[in-house]
């Protein structure tokens, strides 16, 4: 019997366009959107259908716009598969917020509207801050982090093999770019983000964020939810409040936590949310693995073909 995980997308997945053929094609769909808005107090709907680029890309737009494309996909796919069945989720980064709610951690106005909020302390920590990150392609963690030490910037993101990110003032970035180069990395490249995430640069939104999910009537999941910085399941309401604290500032160990459900026998994967970056990450890791995902009309169709055949 194959287990199923739910993976849900993480900043940088946002595009224009996103969850617009889903609201046009799916009544229930629109109803999710129209709800967001009145649960937000502004047209988000319309930033991830329309843009512009330069607004979605906000961090205070981009988390709750990616967390809503995500949560109107699992939406969906529950409708069209009423025996769906999934026994964890895991999500990168803001998606660990996704995969909470989808497994019932916390409401879905309470999640969209805390992750609203965590965006916009982030965006006044990168504002405070002169951060920047950089993908570093082709060079193993250990010569990485002697890099991140070097310069003094830290590890960010451990996506999978040969691809990592790191995260520190934006001209330190550029030093650890060189130094990667010089030890062999294929390449280094600056992301185009508005500062420094998951490094020491965003401390000023972790007490905001705690403060936030203070308010949250937050419940032990129903299904394990693995979490970016244990990549072990969550335990009780208290704990997932201060892990998410501390993921704001921690390393997301993506591999390991993807590696930790293959080890429990999960043989099937679907990414739910805009674009593929999860599944592209799984090849890397594990190629044996059934990855499906879910981000527009198209994909739905043929996850829920595969879905049916299996």
């Amino acid at each position: 019997m194959s287990k199923t995980a739910l993976l849900f997308a993480g900043q940088g997945a946002q595009v224009v366009g996103m969850g617009k053929d889903l609201a046009e094609k799916f009544p229930s769909a629109k109803a999710w959107f129209d709800r967001a808005n009145a649960a937000l107090g502004y047209d988000l709907a319309k930033i991830c259908f329309e843009g512009p680029e330069a607004e979605l890309t906000k961090t205070e737009h981009a988390q709750p716009g990616i967390f809503l494309v995500s949560w109107v996909a699992f939406q969906l796919l529950k409708e069209q598969v009423p025996n769906l069945k999934f026994e964890a989720t895991a999500g990168l980064s803001l998606g660990e917020f996704t995969a909470l709610t989808a497994a019932g951690a916390m409401s879905f106005e309470d999640g969209l509207r805390v992750v609203r909020q965590r965006g916009k302390f982030m965006q006044e920590a990168c504002d405070l801050t002169k951060g920047g990150m950089a993908a570093i392609i082709g060079l193993d963690e250990a010569p990485t982090r002697e890099v991140c030490a070097e310069a003094g910037v830290v590890l960010a993101n451990l996506n999978c093999p040969g691809q990592l990110v790191i995260s520190g003032e934006a001209e330190k970035i550029v030093k650890a770019c060189e130094l990667a180069k010089a030890k062999g990395a294929k390449r280094a490249l600056p992301l185009p983000v508005a500062g420094a995430y998951h490094s020491p640069l965003m401390a000023s939104a972790q007490p905001k964020l705690g403060a936030e999910l203070a308010k949250v009537n937050l419940v032990s999941p129903g299904v394990p939810v693995i979490s970016n910085v244990t990549a072990q399941a969550h335990g009780t309401a208290a704990e997932i409040s201060a892990k998410l604290v501390e993921q704001v500032c921690a390393s997301v160990l993506w591999e390991t936590s993807v590696r930790a459900l293959l080890a429990q026998g999960f043989t099937r994967f679907i990414e739910l949310g805009p674009g593929t970056a999860l599944s592209g990450f799984m090849k890397r890791i594990d190629k044996t693995a059934t990855m499906l995902n879910v981000a527009d009309a198209a994909s739905l169709e043929a996850t829920v073909k595969a879905l049916s055949s299996s």
